[in-house]
């Protein structure tokens, strides 16, 4: 799953963006509101963790633009180091699905991030299961056939959206889209190598299964 992340404390905002892909997830950064909506109008993302303080753009109308530029707006934990009640309500008022104040444990947002992809739309199960793979993101434990299984944090991204897709044919755009963040290089064959990797580590028989032209899929 890919996240933005958008905090002008810069060791703050490389901190957090370390510690979520290390849970695994493709993360980009903005250090403005300004640079946030940039990379908000170019790429699709699942979640926006929101600094409210912004320069340029300020924070708040940065959550605005999220929910005004589509019908299916990613989910927004908003950040701040106000921790007033009154504060609180006006963040969520804008429309922000979650408030964190300043300080905070990583742990904590991590696993508010997670409790927002469970309520995206489609609500995203806390366990996916597919042709005897069990997957648990929050948890980042794997097994096939009871099996644990242990994947490097691409190869579980992978697995993850491939999970995700229900049977449907995911293509390497899509995999480079959210298992990877802006800085890959769209020619490379990193998907092709990751996939391989995945296919020894799940063992046989093979059930990621690649649809020739189209991509990959279990079935």
């Amino acid at each position: 799953m890919r996240i933005l992340v958008v905090e002008d404390e810069r060791i703050l905002a490389d901190a957090v963006a370390e510690w979520l892909r290390r849970e695994s997830f493709a993360v980009d950064l903005s250090y403005d509101g300004d640079a946030a909506l940039e990379r908000l109008s170019m790429h699709a993302y699942d979640v926006v963790v929101l600094d409210r303080d912004l320069p340029g753009t300020h924070g708040d109308d940065v959550c605005r633009w999220i929910l005004e530029s589509g019908a299916d707006p990613p989910r927004i934990l908003m950040l701040t180091a106000a921790a007033g009640i009154r504060d609180r309500v006006g963040g969520l008022g804008l429309g922000a699905d979650d408030y964190l104040t300043k300080p905070f444990a990583f742990a904590e947002l991590s696993a508010r991030v997670h409790a927002l992809l469970r309520r995206a739309r489609p609500a995203a199960p806390p366990v996916l299961q597919r042709s005897g793979i069990r997957v648990d993101p929050a948890r980042r434990e794997v097994s096939r056939d009871g099996r644990p299984v242990a994947l490097a944090n691409k190869e579980l991204a992978v697995l993850t959206e491939l999970l995700r897709a229900d049977g449907a044919v995911v293509s390497a755009e899509q995999l480079l889209e959210k298992a990877w963040d802006e800085n890959i290089d769209p020619f490379t064959n990193v998907v092709r190598v990751t996939m391989m990797k995945l296919r020894r580590k799940l063992g046989d028989p093979p059930v990621v299964e690649t649809v020739a032209g189209a991509g990959y899929r279990l079935p």
